[in-house]
């Protein structure tokens, strides 16, 4: 992240503009942006960590409070294993060249997902991360690493079961409240947008219980290619929108 996000923030002009207070968002084109180009899907990812500084900046510069990044799903592990080792690979990267930056910025980083599967190099890199961003108080950056929808909802019930059975927890109270804060976002409000670039028009196991009144935006932009104009261009859609969360819209009669 290049320059004084403090200082950019400054100069922003939202015109306007609604800005989300928390954005999820699923970074989706990489290999094809990299086949285009007549490259390996390598250069792809690699490019994508670019555009993720550049996303965090335009966070932290807009004023979004929470930013939620699909990094690795569950499921990428049926990639070659070559391509999952770049991957995690990439991770200690951009902690090596942007973790002083972050916590300048203000931003604090948590991870969403399993430890499974995760080598101790991975997991003590997440810790480290983890600890030393944990004062940030200008950006929550969220990573779904090694995270799917479909087991956060299983590993909060089965949380919540245990406390049924251990603690003496009355079924009867479990409300959606209650659950919503078993799972691994329990900390933080639903994503008011899910943005999901590379024309896919698809949740992908992302965030499936917290999305259940997120305004889905799709865009065609590889996600390489992801710039403020984009950027912009979500937020001018998200501002059309009118969230209604099951009720009456603003303009019916």
């Amino acid at each position: 992240m290049a320059g004084d996000l403090a200082a950019e923030k400054m100069s922003v002009r939202t015109d306007g503009l609604r800005i989300p207070g928390h954005l999820a968002v699923t970074m989706d084109g990489n290999g094809r942006w990299a086949a285009a180009r007549g490259r390996p899907r390598t250069d792809g990812h690699a490019e994508g960590i670019k555009a993720l500084r550049r996303l965090v900046e335009y966070a932290i510069a807009y004023g979004v409070g929470h930013l939620t990044i699909f990094s690795f799903s569950s499921e990428n592990w049926t990639r070659p294993a070559q391509e999952v080792s770049f991957l995690f690979s990439l991770m200690r990267r951009f902690v090596d060249s942007d973790l002083k930056r972050l916590i300048k910025n203000g931003v604090r980083v948590r991870f969403l997902g399993s430890r499974d599967r995760l080598d101790a190099g991975v997991l003590a890199l997440m810790d480290e991360v983890t600890g030393k961003t944990a004062r940030g108080e200008v950006l929550e950056l969220l990573v779904a690493f090694n995270y799917g929808g479909r087991q956060d909802i299983a590993d909060a019930a089965r949380a919540l079961a245990r406390q049924v059975r251990d603690q003496g927890l009355d079924p009867e109270a479990i409300t959606a409240e209650v659950f919503a804060a078993a799972l691994a976002t329990g900390t933080v409000p639903d994503p008011d947008v899910v943005l999901r670039t590379s024309g896919e028009q698809r949740l992908s196991n992302f965030l499936l219980w917290q999305s259940a009144y997120s305004e889905l935006i799709f865009i065609d932009t590889l996600w390489p290619d992801f710039d403020e104009s984009a950027f912009r261009d979500m937020l001018i859609e998200y501002t059309r929108r009118d969230r209604r969360f099951g009720g009456l819209g603003q303009d019916t009669p």
